[in-house]
Order: C-alpha cells, then structure tokens, then sequence
C-alpha cells in the first residue's frame, strides 16, 4: 500500500483538535508521511521580517526551519512518531511500522524548484514531497471546513484555504484531499480501518471520482 502524506497544519496547534488529530494520525492502519506546518514559529517569522528587513529567501528558509519546530512538538507527543529528515529516513520508519514526521530543512533548502517567497508555505512542501514519494493522495488538515466536491485547487488558492504556490506543485499524479474540524471527530476511526477523513476536491490524473 503507497504511503498518505498528511500536512497537520500550523493552525491547529492552537485548537482543540490537536489532540484528536495527534491520536488520529498516530493509530493509523494506513501507512502516513505527517509533514508539519509552521504554526506559530512561521508566524513569528512573518512578523520579524518587516523590523529586520531581511530578505523573503531568508524567511523562507527560516519558515522551513518553523515547520522542523513544529515537527518536534508532533513528535514529543506521541512514541510512534519517528523524525525523518531524508527520504530514506521515511522510508525505513515505513517498513518498521512506524509513522515518520518528515522534518523539511535538509531537503527542501536544496531543492532550486521550490520558490523561494512566501507563495510557499507547508501546502506546497507537503505537495512537493508527496511527487518525491510517488503518493496517490495528499491530505491537507485545515482549521478551516470551507471546502467541499465543488472545489478545486486553482479557486482553494484564490480563496485562501491553500497557499498561492499549490496549483502549481501539486503533481497531477496526486489527488488531494482537504479535512477540517468537522472532520476531526472521525478521523481516528476512519485512519484505524484505512479510510481516509476529508473531502477529496482535486483527482488525481487518470482517476474515477468515487464517494468522498
């Protein structure tokens, strides 16, 4: 069975969600690749920049570096979490049974195709690891439950419920699927028999729209 890559985002780590998701993700049947967001180290980023003047290729690196920080806070809360750094670090943490919080820095700084601005956030690194990895299917967990079937990436971007950057990474091999705090609650059952929570709003190429 191909791996999920699941972005817990940021926003959740001030709800109240967070510990059901955290449950969720860790008593997954379904092998998973969690991908932090930036949370409240990104947005301490945001807010620094305008009075140190630095530059949006430094903040990038330095959001990139805010979703490590909130990768280690994922990580201390649950022992089946494992950090991977590298994609044999998921790898191996996959073939153990283990659930792998990929920890972005070591790859995403050298990676010259991801857009070094603020376009990017976790939306479009999630994306972009889920086309190194080969996945069917990428799980964005939202605090927001404005999406629905009628969605699609390009006007989710508009909106602002995904970044600007992700209509344009997101592999067209990748469907993508959105969850919010509606859908918090059955997460942990649907993960534990292999189904997946969210809404699907975007199919991958060559598939069949099935319930969502």
């Amino acid at each position: 069975m191909r791996p999920l890559v699941v972005k817990l985002g940021g926003s959740t780590s001030r709800a109240a969600e967070l510990d059901i998701w955290i449950a969720a993700l860790a008593g997954s049947t379904t092998p998973l690749v969690v991908v932090p967001g930036g949370g409240p180290f990104a947005d301490m980023v945001r807010e620094a920049q305008p009075r140190l003047r630095f530059s949006d290729s430094a903040a990038h690196k330095m959001a990139i570096l805010a979703m490590d920080q909130f990768g280690q806070v994922i990580l201390d809360r649950h022992s089946r979490f494992v950090a991977a750094r590298s994609i044999a670090d998921i790898e191996a943490a996959l073939v153990d049974g283990q659930v792998p919080v990929w920890l972005p820095s070591d790859l995403a700084f050298s990676a010259p195709e991801i857009p070094q601005s603020w376009d990017v956030t976790s939306d479009s690194l999630a994306a972009w690891l889920a086309g190194r990895l080969g996945v069917e299917t990428l799980l964005l967990i939202k605090q927001t439950d404005d999406f629905s079937t009628d969605d699609d990436v390009a006007g989710l971007s508009q909106r602002g419920v995904v970044d600007t950057a992700l209509p344009s990474i997101l592999p067209k091999t990748v469907a993508l699927r959105l969850a919010g705090p509606c859908d918090a609650a059955a997460a942990g059952p649907d993960l534990a028999s292999s189904r997946l929570p969210g809404t699907l709003v975007a199919l991958a190429s060559g598939q069949l729209r099935r319930t969502a």
